[in-house]
């Protein structure tokens, strides 16, 4: 239950900002290694990766978003092409080769 919860916020984070995701993840694996081997460098760089990768989030967000032009919409027939009369087909002529 707790994993496919997990499993589904991870993947909607990637969706959103693969990024910044990869940047958290490549920050909480350094940040996991150095604490766990007690190297505080490691640590504090993971640390400062996870940092850099919220802020770069929250940037982005406030970022005023650029709207992007509606797209015009394209025709394969003239304007008039209704007015063009079409030839009246009839099953019962027979057609030589």
């Amino acid at each position: 239950m707790i994993n496919a919860l997990w499993l589904r916020i991870l993947k909607t984070a990637y969706r959103k900002d693969p990024v910044v995701s990869f940047l958290v993840t490549m920050g909480a694996v350094d940040a996991i290694i150095g604490g766990a081997e007690a190297s505080w460098s490691l640590f504090g760089l993971g640390m400062g990766t996870i940092g850099m990768a919220i802020v770069l989030r929250l940037w982005l967000l406030r970022r005023p978003h650029v709207e992007q032009a509606t797209a015009v919409p394209e025709y394969y027939l003239p304007p008039n092409s209704s007015r063009l009369q079409l030839p009246i087909l009839n099953r019962n002529q027979k057609h030589l080769p």
